[in-house]
């Protein structure tokens, strides 16, 4: 059995992971990827990580294993109002607004792991009494957290330490697992399944007043950083608004986004197309 990872291994095996969900390894992450390549290869019946990776790489039959490897990788699991205040400005500051004038504004949740990030935005909404009236679009890479997200399963760390508890109590029925969302609400968000890093899939999602692109950024190569958030870019509506992890800037990629504050808050704008 080879389920070591070499130096010559973990090149190929980074640039195929990367080419198949944008998470981009470094050299130091070997360790990390070789525990990781290694469960997914003793599960799929195989005892070299190299056979594994001409399996991934050439095997017309394996895109079901990609998937599961996939999964394996990305992190799909988040917790219900993070990062509450930006959630709070887009409820009242920008999409109670639209609705007030008539329209029905989009939002786009672009790495929604297991639908903590729309369902919590959707509970202000509801809040507000203005749900149906704004159109939620979440999506994420990961078939297993999807499948969670359309059943309305959050875990107990989802449900930990919210910031929302008021809202919690109302549309969530708790369980010994956490808990599960009110179906009432689960409807109002259209989940589905989409790679960042394919411009078409992005593409037919439309146009959006909003996209949230949060915490996820900072798993992709500088490159694919700025490729993925030009397509962002082209997502929005002339006057809508891309944020991404407080903790994270994009203001490296002017003049192509431009960034403003708000209430302490930074966003972005398209900027020179």
């Amino acid at each position: 059995m080879s389920l070591e990872l070499s130096p010559e291994v973990f090149v190929i095996f980074a640039a195929l992971v990367e080419e198949a969900a944008g998470i981009h390894y470094r050299l130091e992450d070997r360790e990390l990827l070789q525990g990781k390549l290694a469960a997914r290869a003793v599960e799929a019946g195989f005892d070299s990580l190299l056979d594994y990776y001409y399996y991934l790489r050439y095997d017309p039959d394996s895109a079901e294993e990609r998937q599961e490897l996939i999964d394996s990788l990305v992190v799909n699991e988040s917790y219900l109002f993070r990062e509450q205040r930006q959630l709070r400005y887009i409820a009242s500051e920008i999409l109670a607004p639209a609705v007030d004038a008539g329209r029905t504004p989009r939002v786009w949740s672009a790495a929604c792991a297991a639908g903590e990030e729309p369902l919590g935005l959707a509970m202000m909404l509801a809040e507000r009494g203005i749900l149906g009236r704004v159109e939620l679009v979440a999506s994420d890479i990961s078939r297993r957290a999807l499948a969670r997200a359309r059943r309305g399963e959050l875990s107990r760390r989802a449900l930990r330490d919210v910031a929302e508890p008021g809202l919690v109590t109302r549309w969530v029925e708790r369980s010994d697992r956490g808990g599960i969302v009110r179906p009432s609400l689960l409807g109002h968000v259209d989940f589905r399944q989409v790679n960042l890093t394919d411009a078409e899939a992005v593409r037919r999602l439309g146009t959006f007043d909003v996209i949230l692109c949060r915490n996820v950024l900072i798993y992709f190569s500088d490159e694919l950083q700025r490729r993925v958030v030009q397509l962002l870019l082209e997502r929005l509506e002339p006057e809508g608004t891309l944020w991404v992890g407080i903790s994270e800037s994009l203001m490296r990629l002017e003049p192509y986004v431009t960034c403003e504050e708000r209430q302490g808050l930074l966003f972005y704008r398209a900027g020179v197309r």
